[in-house]
C-alpha cells in the first residue's frame, strides 16, 4: 500500500511538472459559433475531462487527417507497410500507432449517418456538427442557398490562431479548395463551388463567392494569412485563358479572368508561389517568407505515381518537415493541418493499393513530425474524417500478401463457386462483380482470379454493389494523439471535440 501511494505521488508530481512545462501568454476568445448546441456540448465534455486530468498546455498543434482512413484501412496499411519493407506486416507498428493516447471518433453529421468530408472537417476545425456538403456554416443555413450563410458562419481554429499571432499552415495532397483543407478558411453552402466556374447561376445571382476566391480574401483578412500552403488545385486559381505552367494542353478554370496565385503573391512582401519540386526546394524554409505551393492543376499525384510526374512533386513527409521548419520560427507557436487526401480517392476508385500507398506516405509524414518536434510543446493528433467500405476477408495465412488472394496452408482458398477471392474487397464500388449487359440487364458473376496478379498497380478490388464511386463508411474512426493535451482523448468521443481539445490545449478559446 505504501509503495502504491508513493508511486501515485510520483506520477502526480510528474503530471504536475509536465502540466507546467509551457504556459502560453494567450488571450482566450469565444468564437462566433460558441452558442451552437454542438459547440456547447463539445466544449463542456472536454472541459470536464480537463478538470479531471490537468492537461499540459501546447505551444503548437499538428492535425493529421487521413481522408477516409478507417480502421480497416489502417490495419491494411500497417500490413502493407511492413510487407513492402520485408518485415512481418501483421506485427508491424505504424508511427501513428506509437502515439500514447487513442480514442474513437463519432463521425455522423447534423443530417447524415454517413458523412462526407466537408462537415467532418468543419467539426474538427470549428467545434460544431453541420450539414453534409457545406463548409464553415452552422445548421441554421440551407444547403446550396448562400444567402442563408450570412450571419451563420463560424470561426475556425486557424482564424483564431492567426488573430492570436500564431503561424498557420495547411498541407494536402488533394486540391487546397477541396473539403478538408477548405474547412480551415471557407464558408459556403456548397462544397463543390471551388472556382467561379463551379458556382450555379442562382449562386452567382445571390453573390456567392467561390472557395478559391475566399482563400485569396482570407489571406488578406486574417492576421498575415497562411504562412505555408502546400497542395494541389491551381486550376481554380488561374483564368481559363491561361495555359497551365506544367501541362501545355490544360488551362485554368476561372471565368472572371483573375490569377489568384499572382494576386496572393502581390498582396504582401516575402511571398512566393511554386508549382514543382524545384521551386519547393529553392524556397528558404529557414526564413520568414510565406509560400503557396500548388503542385498540380487538380489533386497531387498518388504517392505511388509521384515518380512519373514531369516536374516532380515533394512527398507529404518532405512537405511536413519543411513546414515545421518554417512555422517553428515563430516562438508564439503554430497550427498546422496535414491531410493525406488521396487515401480517400484511392478508396473511392476501388484501388486499394494506391490508397494504402498514400496511407503509408502519410504515416511517414507523422514519423517525420514526431522527430522534428518537442513532445512537451507540440500536440500531434492523427485521425480520419470518415471511413470507407474496405473489408479484410477470409482466413489468410500469416504473411500472406495483403493485396493478394486468400491462402490457407499455402493453398488458394476457394469460395463455393470454385473461385479464389482477395483478402481485400469493398462492399460497393467500381470493382463490382455485377456488370451491365447490352440488353440493359445486370448479371452478377465473379471473375476467376486464379491467374490474375491482384498485386499489380491499378487492380480494382472486387465489390458487390455496383457503383461508379465507392462510398464512405459510417463507423467510428480512430484518433491517435501525443503531446500536451493528448490525455484528453479516451473512449468514444464526438468528432467535434477534437477542435475543443486543440483550442483548449493552445489556450485560445474560453
Amino acid at each position: 500500500m505504501i509503495r502504491a501511494l508513493i508511486a501515485t505521488s510520483v506520477i502526480a508530481l510528474g503530471a504536475a511538472a509536465c502540466a507546467t512545462t509551457y504556459q502560453p501568454a494567450r488571450t482566450a476568445v469565444a468564437p462566433v459559433q460558441a452558442q451552437d448546441s454542438y459547440y456547447v456540448k463539445g466544449h463542456d465534455a472536454v472541459a470536464k475531462r480537463a478538470a479531471e486530468r490537468n492537461p499540459a498546455k501546447a505551444r503548437n498543434v499538428i492535425l493529421f487527417v487521413g481522408d477516409g482512413m478507417g480502421i480497416s484501412t489502417i490495419t491494411a496499411a500497417r500490413i502493407y507497410s511492413g510487407q513492402r519493407k520485408g518485415l512481418d506486416g501483421e506485427s508491424y507498428q505504424l508511427a501513428m500507432e506509437k502515439l500514447p493516447y487513442s480514442a474513437f471518433s463519432k463521425t455522423y453529421t447534423h443530417d447524415a449517418q454517413v458523412a462526407d468530408s466537408a462537415p467532418t472537417a468543419v467539426a474538427m476545425t470549428t467545434g460544431i456538427k453541420s450539414y453534409n456538403g457545406t463548409l464553415g456554416i452552422t445548421q441554421a443555413a440551407t444547403v446550396k442557398d448562400c444567402a442563408t450563410a450570412k450571419g451563420n458562419g463560424t470561426t475556425s481554429l486557424w482564424e483564431i490562431a492567426e488573430a492570436a499571432g500564431l503561424e498557420t499552415g495547411v498541407i494536402s495532397t488533394a486540391r487546397v479548395t477541396h473539403a478538408t483543407p477548405a474547412a480551415t478558411y471557407a464558408e459556403t453552402t456548397e462544397r463543390d463551388w471551388e472556382s467561379d466556374a463551379d458556382v450555379s447561376a442562382e449562386g452567382k445571382a445571390a453573390g456567392c463567392v467561390d472557395i478559391a476566391a475566399q482563400f485569396a480574401a482570407w489571406q488578406g483578412a486574417h492576421g498575415n494569412g497562411f504562412d505555408v500552403v502546400l497542395s494541389g488545385g491551381r486550376y481554380s486559381f488561374l483564368p481559363n485563358t491561361m495555359t497551365d505552367p506544367e501541362y501545355p494542353n490544360q488551362k485554368g478554370r476561372r471565368l472572371d479572368g483573375r490569377n489568384l496565385m499572382d494576386e496572393w503573391k502581390a498582396a504582401a512582401p516575402k511571398r512566393a508561389t511554386v508549382i514543382d519540386r524545384a521551386g519547393f526546394q529553392a524556397f528558404d524554409w529557414n526564413g520568414d517568407g510565406q509560400i503557396l505551393g500548388l503542385f498540380e492543376p487538380s489533386h497531387m499525384q498518388y504517392d505511388l505515381d509521384r515518380a512519373k510526374d514531369g516536374k516532380g512533386e515533394p512527398s507529404i513527409a518532405e512537405m511536413t518537415t519543411a513546414a515545421i521548419t518554417r512555422l517553428s520560427r515563430n516562438k508564439n507557436g503554430y497550427v498546422l493541418m496535414v491531410e493525406g487526401g488521396r487515401v480517400d480517392h484511392g478508396l473511392h476508385a476501388g484501388d486499394a493499393q494506391r490508397a494504402l500507398g498514400d496511407a503509408a506516405a502519410l504515416d511517414e509524414a507523422i514519423a517525420a513530425a514526431v522527430a522534428a518536434t518537442d513532445p512537451k510543446e507540440t500536440l500531434i493528433i492523427v485521425t480520419a474524417d470518415h471511413s470507407h467500405t474496405l473489408m479484410i476477408n477470409g482466413y489468410p495465412d500469416r504473411g500472406n500478401p495483403i493485396l493478394g488472394l486468400v491462402k490457407e496452408g499455402g493453398k488458394l482458398t476457394m469460395a463455393r463457386d470454385g473461385k479464389p477471392y482477395t483478402t481485400l474487397s469493398f462492399s460497393n464500388g467500381p470493382g463490382s462483380i455485377c456488370k451491365a449487359q447490352p440488353d440493359g440487364k445486370w448479371v452478377c458473376d465473379r471473375a476467376d482470379l486464379t491467374n490474375v496478379d491482384t498485386t499489380a498497380l491499378g487492380f480494382l478490388q472486387p465489390s458487390l454493389v455496383p457503383l461508379g464511386s465507392e462510398t464512405h463508411g459510417g463507423e467510428d474512426v480512430a484518433i491517435f494523439a501525443g503531446g500536451p493535451g493528448a490525455n484528453l482523448f479516451s473512449g468514444a468521443v464526438e468528432q467535434n471535440e477534437i477542435f475543443h481539445v486543440m483550442a483548449r490545449s493552445l489556450g485560445l478559446v474560453k
